[in-house]
């Protein structure tokens, strides 16, 4: 039987995974979002490149809904808000949703994966509760640790011997996420 390769278009075969809401900040938490719509400067980099964009689901939204379950939150600071999400975003009823969400997510990357494709990388958001990867809220403070989401998807992916390296941005700090980007896409600064 004649094997053929598939992809041999011109499609660059390299990907980013990046969280929802450096594409879509509609989604963020009240009172949270730094941009109207995108992360300027982190999307015309990677428009600029030729690295594929998968979006990540925005585990929070589809949990616990566009207002977090209390229309009251941004009138808490962040840490507290954030820390509160965390607290609802371990609830059994959302554990279950992060799973099918994880479940969905790793069948994209085994598909890319045993496709030939290269992924170089996870970008989430440090300090939030869902999607932090070096710093998360916890027990109303920032802290050093991973927002459940992450680290759910980092468990199952060590599971099945699937090594991406994740990195972490704050959407209020553009120069600094931007740095990290560029480096997780192998452009020199």
């Amino acid at each position: 039987m004649l094997e053929m390769e598939l992809f041999k278009d011109k499609r660059s075969k390299s990907l980013i995974l990046i969280a929802h809401c450096i594409i879509n900040q509609n989604a963020k938490s009240d009172g949270t979002a730094s941009y109207g719509g995108t992360i300027t400067e982190i999307m015309e980099l990677l428009n600029s490149t030729r690295v594929g964009i998968v979006q990540m689901p925005c585990p929070e939204l589809h949990c616990l809904g566009l207002d977090r379950s209390d229309k009251l939150g941004s009138t808490r600071h962040v840490i507290e808000e954030n820390s509160r999400i965390r607290n609802e975003m371990k609830q059994v009823k959302s554990l279950e949703k992060i799973n099918i969400l994880i479940k969905s997510l790793v069948y994209q990357i085994e598909e890319y994966l045993k496709n030939g494709f290269e992924i170089k990388g996870i970008i989430g958001i440090n300090r939030s509760p869902s999607c932090g990867v070096e710093s998360t809220s916890k027990e109303n403070k920032e802290i050093t640790g991973q927002g459940i989401f992450i680290k759910e998807l980092e468990k199952v992916l060590t599971k099945k011997d699937i090594h991406i390296p994740f990195a972490g941005i704050k959407t209020f700090e553009p120069e600094n996420a931007l740095s990290t980007v560029k480096k997780m896409i192998g452009l020199n600064e």
